[in-house]
C-alpha cells in the first residue's frame, strides 16, 4: 500500500472513531497532523546536570545514579507527587499526537481499539483484545528508538511509561493522579519507568539485559557510538574495581583508628602514677595491670602496622583506578552523545521488556498493556510510581538489613538493583538479573516491578526475594544445593518431600518471614524459621524484641550467641 493510501485510510478510521460517541474516544481536530517536535518537560540530562554537584548525593549518569558504596540506606521521600498537576492529559490531540509518524504499527493499533471499545460480543472482544496485546508492543517497537531524542512528544514518553493511549479511558479522578506524577528522577535511586530504561540503553548509560539469545552486534553504530561504548565498557570494568578497593580502603581506615585509639587509651592509663605515701612527690611504679599494657601494646603495633601494610595495597589500587577513570572521562569527553547502540540492539531491549512485562502477569494473567480504568484498581499511595516503590523497598530494607548487600573480603557492599516499574495489570515483581557476570563484585543486579499491582508491598517482596534467591544461589555456585541458604533450604524441601518450583516456595516463605514472622506471628515451619533466622537475619534491635515474645526466637537468640563465640559461626 503506498503512503498516500495509508494516510488515508488512517484518517478514515480517526473519522470513524469520532462518529462514535459511545466509544470513549476523546480525540478531536480534522487533519492527522505531524509529530510535535519539541516537549514542555525537562530534559533528565539538564536535570541531572543542574543537581550533580548536591553534597552527599551520588554522580548521576543521564537518569541512573553511579554505584556509591558509602550510601547506607535510602533516603526520605520528601514528596510523593507534585502540586499542580501536568497539562498534558487535557490536550484534546493527545491520542492522535500520540500516534502519528510511527506508520503502520499505530494504524493497525487505531483500527483494533476502535474494534475492541465498540464491541458487544465478548468472545470478539476478546479476540480483539489479545490482539491489541501485539499491536501495542509493535506500536512501542516504533517509538522506542526516539526515546534518546529531546524532542520526544510528552504524550509518547507517557504511553510507554504508563501504557495511557487515551486519556478518555481514565477517570477524571485517575487522570489527576497520573498528572501530579514526579516526572524526573529526583530520589537519586536507580529505579526508572520503561521510557528512562529504553533511553538509558540508546544513551549507552546502561548495558541491554543479558538474555539466553544470541546478542546482535550493533551494526548500525557509526565510528563515534562505537568509541563511546567502548568507552563506556571499560568505565563500568573500572568503577567495580575502583568503588571495591575505596570500600576496603574505607574498612581499613576505620580499623586504623580504632587501633589508634586503643593504643592512646592504654598510653594514657600507663602514664598515670600514684603518689607514695610518706615520699612525696615520687611516684609509685607501674602496677601489674599496668606491666600487662606492654605486651597489649605490643600487639596492636603488630596489628597497625599489618592494616598499614593493607592500607597502602588499598590505597594504591584506588589511586591506579581513579587515574584510569580520569582518562576514561576524559576521552568521554572528547565523544558527542548520540544513540550509541544500534536500533537492533534497541529493539531487542523492547522484547526483553516484553517479556518482563508477561512475567509480572504469569500465563493466566491479564496482559492487556494498555492503561483503561476496566482493569486499574489501585489508589494513589499503592499505584507503582517511583516514589512509592522506593518507600516499600525502604520499608523491605529496614526488616532485612542485608537484602541488597553483597559480601566481599567480609565487608558488605550495599548495591541497589536497576528496579524497572512496567505499566502491568500484574502482581508479582522478580529478578531478571541477580548482577553483571562481568562485575560481580560492584554491578546493579535488574529486577522488574509491576505498575499497577493488587498489592505493591507483595509485588515488592517478590522482586527483592528472587534477588535473594538467585544472588545467593550464586554465590553458592556449583554447591548451591549444599552450601548456605539455598543448600538448607533444598535440603529441607527434600526432607519433607515437597515437589515444585524450589524458588517459588522460597518465595511464598520469604513473605511470610517479612510480614508475619517479623511481627511475632510464627507461620513457618521450625526448620524454615531457623533458615532464614541465620541467613536472612533481622536487625538486631528487632531480634532482641523478638526473643522476649516467644521462646523459639529465644532459642534462636541463643544459637547467635553460641555460634559467635565458636569458630564454626
Amino acid at each position: 500500500m503506498a503512503y498516500e493510501d495509508d494516510d488515508q485510510s488512517f484518517e478514515a478510521l480517526f473519522s470513524q472513531a469520532e462518529s462514535n460517541s459511545g466509544s470513549g474516544f476523546g480525540v478531536a481536530g480534522d487533519e492527522f497532523t505531524s509529530m510535535i517536535s519539541s516537549s514542555s518537560n525537562k530534559d533528565f540530562d539538564r536535570f541531572v546536570e543542574e543537581q550533580e554537584n548536591s553534597a552527599g548525593k551520588p554522580k548521576m549518569l543521564g537518569c541512573i545514579p553511579e554505584v556509591d558504596l558509602n550510601i547506607k540506606e535510602f533516603r526520605p521521600i520528601e514528596k510523593y507527587f507534585n502540586e499542580e498537576p501536568n497539562q498534558v492529559y487535557d490536550d484534546p490531540s493527545y491520542y492522535k499526537k500520540c500516534l502519528t509518524g510511527e506508520g503502520q504499527s499505530s494504524q493497525r493499533l487505531h483500527s483494533l481499539l476502535v474494534k475492541y471499545l465498540n464491541c458487544q460480543d465478548k468472545k470478539d472482544k476478546t479476540v480483539y483484545r489479545q490482539q491489541i496485546v501485539t499491536a501495542y508492543w509493535e506500536f512501542l517497537r516504533t517509538l522506542a528508538p526516539k526515546m534518546a531524542s529531546t524532542g520526544i512528544a510528552d504524550c509518547k514518553r507517557m504511553a510507554m511509561r504508563y501504557g495511557i493511549l487515551l486519556p478518555s479511558l481514565a477517570t477524571a479522578e485517575q487522570k489527576t493522579m497520573f498528572a501530579k506524577a514526579i516526572d524526573l528522577n529526583n530520589t537519586y535511586e536507580p529505579v526508572l519507568y520503561m521510557d528512562e530504561w529504553i533511553k538509558s540503553i540508546a544513551l549507552g548509560h546502561m548495558k541491554p539485559s543479558t538474555t539466553d539469545e544470541t546478542p546482535v552486534k550493533g551494526a548500525n553504530k557509526g565510528g563515534a557510538g562505537a568509541e563511546q561504548a567502548r568507552i563506556q565498557q571499560l568505565k563500568s570494568k573500572n568503577s567495580g574495581k575502583m568503588q571495591t578497593s575505596e570500600s576496603l580502603l574505607n574498612a581499613k581506615e576505620a580499623e586504623r583508628q580504632t587501633l589508634e585509639h586503643q593504643v592512646m587509651s592504654r598510653m594514657e592509663e600507663l602514664m598515670v602514677h600514684e603518689t607514695v605515701m610518706g615520699l612525696d612527690p615520687h611516684k609509685a611504679p607501674y602496677t601489674d595491670l599496668q606491666r600487662k599494657m606492654f605486651s597489649d601494646i605490643t600487639n596492636l603495633f603488630r596489628s597497625l602496622q599489618k592494616v598499614d601494610k593493607e592500607l597502602s595495597n588499598y590505597l594504591n589500587e584506588f589511586k591506579e583506578a581513579k587515574d584510569i577513570e580520569e582518562s576514561l572521562n576524559a576521552k568521554s569527553n572528547e565523544v558527542v552523545e548520540e544513540v550509541s547502540v544500534g536500533k537492533e540492539e534497541i529493539l531487542g531491549e523492547m522484547n526483553t521488556l516484553r517479556q518482563m512485562h508477561k512475567m509480572t502477569c504469569g500465563r493466566q494473567g491479564n496482559q492487556f498493556p494498555v492503561f483503561t480504568r476496566e482493569f486499574f484498581h489501585c489508589i494513589d499511595k499503592f499505584t507503582g510510581f517511583r516514589e512509592n516503590v522506593i518507600r516499600e523497598l525502604q520499608w523491605i530494607e529496614s526488616i532485612d538489613p542485608q537484602c541488597f548487600c553483597r559480601i566481599h573480603k567480609n565487608i558488605p557492599h550495599r548495591i541497589v538493583p536497576y528496579t524497572l516499574l512496567v505499566p502491568s495489570y500484574g502482581d508479582s515483581g522478580f529478578c531478571w538479573e541477580p548482577f553483571d557476570r562481568f562485575n560481580r563484585l560492584s554491578s546493579r543486579g535488574r529486577i522488574c516491578i509491576p505498575m499497577y499491582p493488587r498489592d505493591l508491598k507483595t509485588a515488592c517482596l517478590t522482586a527483592v526475594a528472587d534477588l535473594r534467591w538467585q544472588v545467593a544461589k550464586e554465590k553458592a555456585s556449583f554447591d548451591w544445593m549444599s552450601d548456605g541458604l539455598t543448600g538448607h533450604y533444598y535440603q529441607y524441601l527434600e526432607e519433607h518431600k515437597m515437589k515444585g518450583d524450589i524458588k517459588q516456595f522460597f518465595i511464598d516463605d520469604y513473605i511470610l518471614w517479612m510480614t508475619k514472622e517479623s511481627m511475632g506471628t510464627q507461620k513457618l515451619d521450625k526448620e524454615v524459621r531457623a533458615i532464614f533466622w541465620r541467613y536472612l537475619p533481622f536487625p538486631q534491635e528487632l531480634k532482641e524484641e523478638l526473643k522476649k515474645r516467644s521462646l523459639a526466637y529465644a532459642e534462636l537468640f541463643q544459637r547467635d550467641i553460641n555460634r559467635s563465640m565458636s569458630d564454626g559461626y
